[in-house]
C-alpha cells in the first residue's frame, strides 16, 4: 500500500485524492474537533486516553460519535502499516459535516471523519541534552481551551511569535497564570515536586497530564495541580513542556532568561531526567 494513504468518510484513499466540499463546516467554521495519537513501534500509544478525549471534544460541540472504538482502532491500524516507519502520529478529524452556512448548527449533521498517518518527529538529541528555548505572551486565545478544536488560528498565532524569536514555543499566562503553550502543556519543578496549571476550560486536558501523574507516582516525585503565577514559572528550578510529539522536553530558556538556579542553571534539571526515563519505559507498557 501506498505511504500516503489517508481515510475520509469510510473509504482509504490516497492523500493527494482526498476531497471535501466547500460547505463542510470545518472549511467555513473551523467546527471540528481533532485528535493526535503518538505511535511507537507500530504500537498506538494510550489509544484509550486518546480516544476518551475526542470523546469529551465530540460532546462539548454536540457532535455524534461517528465510530466504534473497534473501527478506530482497526483504521489507525490500517493507516499505521501503510507507511514505512516505526515510529508515528495518526491524525485524526472530525467536524460537523456538509450543511447550508449558517451559524446555527445543522439540526441532524452527518460528520466528516478525515485520517492520516504522517512519521513521528521526535526532539533532537541537542534538544535533549540542551534543552529548549521559549518565549512568552499573553494568552489571547478563546475561552474553550478545554476542547481540542480544529480552530487553531490562536495557537497558530502565539507559535508563530516563538518562531519568529528562533525559539520552540510560546508559553502564555491569563489574567497573570500559567495556562499552556501554543501546542503543549507545561509544568514547573519546584523543590522536587511536579507542578502545573488545574483542568480549567483555558487549559486542554493533555494525555500526559495523567500519564506524568502516573509517572511521578511510580518515580516518588511529588505531583500537583494548582494555580501557577508567571512569577513561578520565572523563579521555578526546572521548566519542561509535554505534548504527543515532545512527549517531556526540558525548557532551558524563557524570553532570553537562563531557567533554574546554580550550577544546573540553564541546563535540564533532574526531575526531566527522571521523568524522561520513566517515559521512554512507559512507551513499551503502554501501548496497543
Amino acid at each position: 500500500m501506498s505511504d500516503n494513504l489517508c481515510f475520509l468518510n469510510g473509504d482509504f484513499m490516497p492523500l493527494a485524492e482526498a476531497r471535501i466540499p466547500v460547505l463542510d463546516r470545518g472549511f467555513i467554521f473551523g467546527d471540528g474537533v481533532y485528535e493526535v495519537v503518538p505511535v511507537y513501534g507500530r504500537k498506538l500509544f494510550r489509544f484509550d486516553e486518546h480516544l476518551a478525549r475526542l470523546n469529551r471534544s465530540l460532546g462539548k460541540l454536540r457532535l455524534p460519535q461517528p465510530a466504534t472504538r473497534e473501527e478506530w482502532l482497526a483504521r489507525c491500524r490500517q493507516l499505521v502499516a501503510a507507511r514505512p516507519e516505526e515510529d508515528q502520529v495518526v491524525y485524526i478529524q472530525v467536524t460537523r459535516g456538509v450543511a447550508p452556512r449558517d451559524h446555527v448548527m445543522p439540526a441532524n449533521p452527518v460528520p466528516t471523519v478525515f485520517m492520516m498517518c504522517n512519521p513521528l518527529k521526535p526532539a533532537t538529541p541537542e534538544q535533549r541534552h540542551q534543552g529548549v528555548s521559549c518565549t512568552t505572551a499573553r494568552d489571547f486565545r478563546w475561552e474553550r481551551g478545554d476542547i481540542k478544536s480544529i480552530s487553531l488560528l490562536g495557537n497558530v498565532l502565539a507559535r508563530q511569535m516563538s518562531a519568529d524569536h528562533g525559539a520552540l514555543e510560546t508559553i502564555m499566562f491569563r489574567d497573570g497564570h500559567l495556562t499552556e503553550a501554543a501546542a503543549s502543556n507545561v509544568w514547573i519543578a519546584h523543590e522536587g515536586a511536579l507542578l502545573g496549571p488545574p483542568k480549567s476550560d483555558h487549559v486542554l486536558e493533555g494525555i500526559r497530564v495523567e500519564l506524568l501523574r502516573e509517572l511521578c507516582e511510580d518515580a516518588g516525585i511529588a505531583y500537583n495541580l494548582r494555580p501557577i503565577s508567571e512569577a513561578d514559572v520565572r523563579a521555578a528550578d526546572e521548566v519542561m513542556l509535554s505534548s504527543a510529539t515532545k512527549e517531556i522536553l526540558a525548557v532551558t530558556h524563557i524570553d532570553g532568561e537562563e531557567v533554574g538556579h546554580g550550577a544546573l542553571r540553564g541546563k535540564p534539571g533532574p526531575v526531566y531526567a527522571r521523568l524522561y526515563e520513566a517515559y521512554q519505559r512507559a512507551k513499551t507498557t503502554m501501548s496497543i
